[in-house]
């Protein structure tokens, strides 16, 4: 049986949100909602919260949850967590929880630890049905093409599948990542690639190196606040 460890990146100087894990939602701070969702899951056996702040840390521990102080340097969550798994290295699977989806659905956990099932998986994500062309067009949400077996071919910006003719079906990729632990330590390793830099997503980094990222397919919707007016699609 794999052990699977959930990481919660954390940092507290965001550029356009400073301080949003410990920002208040219905009175409890978001990285301890996020938290709380997090071990919910049936997948994973620990979750830890990684942060470069002791107010982050100290919150998470008077909480009753775990943190581990990590190198201020880090460019991604993704190297935050590697940091973090180096040091738990009993765990076979490493998940990257995002820091700033308060209401994440513990399934959707499940469902991207259910892609290991498949021993040949390095590096699996959640994908979503696109329903509306406001969003196929909106350069903020990451557009993903897929093979037959649901595994990623590319990440985009930009409206892909092109329609020239016939039916394009679209998706949207949801932000959690899982890694086998040794896959995430390699990838902390890797360079900036030009595709990444192109398009500002560090997916394109592993897919550039050839690593294999499977898609799992949720019908869930997650709300990310990356900035406070974002807090009122929470109704706050």
């Amino acid at each position: 049986m794999q052990k699977i460890l959930g990481v919660i990146p954390a940092r507290y100087a965001s550029t356009r949100f400073p301080g949003k894990p410990l920002v208040l939602i219905d009175g409890m701070p978001m990285i301890e909602r996020v938290y709380k969702q997090a071990i919910l899951s049936n997948a994973l056996h620990q979750v830890i919260v990684a942060t470069d702040d002791s107010r982050i840390y100290e919150c998470v521990v008077g909480f009753g949850g775990k943190a581990m102080l990590t190198s201020a340097l880090h460019n991604s969550g993704t190297d935050r967590c590697a940091e973090v798994a180096l040091h738990y290295n009993q765990f076979d699977i490493v998940v990257n929880i995002q820091g700033d989806e308060p209401y994440i659905d513990p399934q959707q956990i499940d469902d991207v630890c259910k892609c290991f099932e498949n021993p040949e998986v390095q590096i699996a994500t959640l994908i979503k049905p696109i329903l509306n062309q406001e969003e196929v067009n909106n350069a903020n949400v990451v557009k993903c093409v897929v093979s037959n077996s649901y595994k990623a071919l590319y990440f985009s910006r930009s409206v892909i599948p092109f329609q020239r003719q016939g039916q394009a079906s679209y998706f949207k990729h949801i932000g959690i990542y899982a890694y086998q632990n040794n896959v995430l330590q390699a990838l902390a390793q890797l360079p900036a690639s030009a595709l990444e830099q192109t398009e500002a997503l560090e997916q394109l980094r592993w897919i550039q190196n050839d690593y294999y990222i499977q898609t799992a397919v949720t019908t869930i919707e997650t709300i990310a606040i990356d900035t406070p007016a974002d807090l009122k699609k929470l109704g706050i």
